[in-house]
């Protein structure tokens, strides 16, 4: 094992899930199904149900997997089942799994499906039911593991006067899924001296409803049909989840430390360790427990806390400092469609795309993206190494990162599987020895776990210090994508009527690229907190509400009211910074122009997502409002469907890809091209200008996408196909835990922050 990766127990547990695969490496699915359930039941369902499920369900004996148990002797999974249906209370699903001898713990808002606990030999039935489009395992979650503001160009946007006042985030509610938030850390304070942790919510465990009173592992109950507003069990589950009163802690303190890149008030101590947005209010969604792990189920119950209650308490942002391996396509995924109908419902959705960008011999490894950063709708961060320092022209892209395209795929009709390839990350952050909060484990003077585990992070940690002011550094994209989330807060500051799409196509043209990294290792740069809030205040502030009442139109003027666009360039630390000036558009577009923020594009719109050839909108429903709420507060359902006849992009914006050319690692073109060589090139005036823009319409394949396709072929003949270094989803094997800690630095000591009173 490195020395450095402190995560004992999930290394082991990856030891443990590869042992697992190789065992059941040569067990097909079609005669795992076929022998279980008949000819009839497996081509009707097999090609639903995710791999790693159906090697458990044909396993000779029960692995030791948290989403699978012998009960009474028969083999029982824990699943997500995604549907087609449009009844919004799942009714006829419901039933069926009941019917099969199994239980419905919980039905979800973000995504159509339900959590539940099925009989093995019952998967394929329910599988094959024409309302059910995929089944998924519910595996295991973990956390992915001021010279920040000086660094990221946020000290730029605090100046007040009287035309730009300062930004702080003041206002903007970010919601963190994470391990907790230590409440009482000086860091979470606002000026008054009061805390910005506004609500405190415990989601352990809620995907199995043992919340409300069921015992795990009990077959034949349904809790999730009557989840609603008003209800008893909802305001029983609101009950249980509640920890706003409770000493909220962080056990493990993952998510203190993520919470305070985002919004942390340090200017107490030196050094100075405030975050991006010192002014934002914080959400604490506990979803991971004591060592950092949850399930699925979990993180989804949380996800959909966040949409229901994001208009009542204005959550415009999402922090996801998470990932689990999958799979699957972003289709179909439970992770990355839950994440899709945050951003369909307005929530600006942040998301570290991964540590696992350096294999164990040391080698770089491509398409290790995990979910849901593999879904094109969320802000998928990769990590900077700023050296700990406040210049820029010296910063790399971390070997540990996460690297594109996503590999997650779904079997077409014929049988064939079909990697999504999209390019990630969007864009990269600082996530490199970051000093944020130490946490304490119950708010007082026991540390959290992470520290007693690995002192090094601090000096002091043992030290008479109040446990209110301690610091420590960690390393990780789960560090990199909190600085990208306060940065959205500052730009919704400025600016409430961004969208997220709008949102995240800033962030990447105002990105710096860095000198020698490619598309597929920091996206569009790096992050450029003055260029996006430049951005920001420069177009009209009801963009938001026109575009969901649908009163503008492709082309029409999107600059504010006597606005120009912003000089493409930022002055940060007295060193000018360039910005990419361009943006991934479809999953594999590249484009650029300035008609990309003085017209309105359509792909502005947080409900349409375009991927390739394809697009399809979402449709958010509501509940009825009553005498104290509003119509329009509460979600209820978020419907996604084809847009098979959709205008993306309109005429005047500039089409990159041709420039990137065939995907040659060798050659270093296409996905592997030098971002900087792009960019200085679509800055030149090169790449072609649409005369009529892009309109996606049936029948017409889009082929001017860079060529990603079946394992990425590579010019000089290497194909990186499943099982070399583009595996399956992921370099780690099916199932597995992806640990955004994985490859997290534990700092030496003479590294590490010092701790100190105010």
């Amino acid at each position: 094992m490195h020395p450095l990766t402190p995560f004992i127990v999930l290394i082991e547990r990856r030891a443990l899930q590869r042992l697992l695969s190789a065992v059941f490496l040569t067990l097909t699915l079609l005669a795992a199904l076929f022998a279980l359930h008949g000819a009839q039941a497996q081509g009707a369902g097999a090609a639903k149900i995710a791999h790693d499920l159906a090697q458990v369900i044909a396993a000779p004996t029960t692995p030791r997997l948290n989403w699978v148990k012998d009960v009474n002797g028969q083999r029982q999974v824990k699943m997500l089942v995604v549907s087609n249906s449009i009844d919004p209370d799942l009714t006829e699903l419901r039933t069926a799994v009941l019917a099969a001898g199994g239980s419905v713990y919980m039905r979800y808002v973000s995504v159509a499906a339900l959590s539940v606990m099925l009989p093995a030999q019952q998967v394929a039935a329910i599988a094959a039911r024409s309302d059910v489009q995929s089944i998924s395992p519910n595996r295991l979650t973990a956390r992915t593991a001021s010279v920040l503001e000086q660094a990221t160009g946020a000290s730029n946007v605090r100046t007040t006067t009287r035309t730009a006042p300062g930004l702080d985030g003041r206002g903007i509610g970010i919601a963190v899924l994470d391990s907790g938030l230590m409440w009482k850390h000086q860091n979470f304070l606002g000026a008054d001296g009061i805390t910005r942790i506004k609500r405190a919510v415990d989601f352990l465990k809620a995907g199995d409803a043992t919340l409300v009173g069921v015992k795990d592992w009990t077959p034949g109950i349904d809790t999730s049909a009557s989840l609603y507003p008003g209800s008893k069990t909802m305001a029983t589950f609101e009950y249980k989840i509640a920890n706003d009163d409770k000493n909220y802690t962080d056990k493990y303190g993952h998510g203190s430390h993520v919470a305070s890149v985002a919004a942390g008030r340090g200017g107490y101590q030196l050094p100075d360790s405030s975050g991006i947005a010192p002014g934002a209010d914080l959400y604490d969604v506990k979803v991971l427990d004591a060592n950092g792990f949850g399930q699925i189920s979990d993180v989804l119950a949380g996800i959909d806390w966040v949409i229901y209650h994001a208009k009542e308490y204005n959550i415009r942002v999402m922090n996801l400092s998470l990932a689990a391996d999958s799979t699957e396509s972003y289709l179909t995924d439970p992770l990355s469609r839950a994440v899709r109908s945050a951003v369909a419902a307005g929530i600006t959705v942040v998301v570290a795309a991964g540590n696992h960008g350096k294999a164990a011999n040391g080698s770089e490894h491509y398409g290790t993206i995990g979910s849901p950063g593999n879904d094109p709708s969320v802000i998928t961060v990769g990590s900077a190494n700023f050296r700990g320092t406040a210049q820029r022209s010296d910063d790399t892209v971390n070997l540990f990162s996460s690297r594109g395209p996503t590999r997650g795929a779904y079997i077409d009709a014929s049988g064939v599987r079909r990697p999504d390839n999209l390019l990630k990350p969007d864009l990269v952050a600082p996530g490199n020895r970051v000093i944020g909060a130490l946490s304490s484990d119950d708010g007082g003077s026991k540390m959290a776990s992470l520290v007693l585990s690995h002192p090094e992070l601090s000096l002091a940690a043992y030290k008479s210090t109040a446990v209110r002011t301690m610091l420590m550094n960690l390393s990780g994209t789960s560090i990199a994508a909190p600085a990208v989330a306060g940065t959205v807060a500052l730009m919704l500051q400025a600016n409430p009527g961004l969208t997220p799409p709008l949102i995240k196509a800033m962030l990447q043209y105002s990105a710096q690229p860095i000198v020698g990294a490619n598309l597929l290792q920091q996206g569009a740069g790096l992050l450029n907190v003055d260029g996006a809030v430049k951005l920001a205040r420069a177009v009209r502030t009801d963009l938001g509400t026109a575009i969901d009442r649908g009163t503008i139109a492709p082309g029409a003027t999107m600059l504010a009211s006597g606005a120009t666009m912003p000089t493409p360039s930022s002055v940060i630390n007295g060193v000018a910074v360039p910005w990419s000036r361009m943006i991934v558009a479809g999953g594999q577009q590249i484009l650029g122009g300035t008609a990309l923020f003085t017209n309105y594009q359509p792909i502005y719109d947080p409900r349409l997502v375009w991927v390739d050839s394809a697009a399809r909108r979402a449709n958010v429903l509501y509940w009825p409002g009553t005498a104290t709420v509003p119509a329009g507060t509460y979600v209820r359902m978020v419907i996604e469907g084809p847009a098979p006849n959709q205008v993306l992009v309109t005429a005047g914006v500039t089409s990159g890809t041709a420039l990137a050319g065939t995907s040659s690692l060798r050659g270093r073109t296409g996905a592997f091209i030098p971002t900087a060589t792009l960019s200085n090139w679509l800055a030149s005036g090169s790449g072609l200008t649409l005369r009529k823009g892009l309109v996606l319409s049936e029948g017409l394949v889009l082929s001017e996408g860079l060529v990603l396709s079946e394992g990425l072929v590579l010019s000089e003949g290497l194909v990186l196909s499943e099982g070399l270094v583009l595996s399956e989803g992921l370099v780690l094997s099916e199932g597995l835990v992806l640990s955004e800690s994985g490859q997290t630095e534990v700092l030496a000591p003479n590294d590490a922050a010092l701790l100190g009173e105010p």
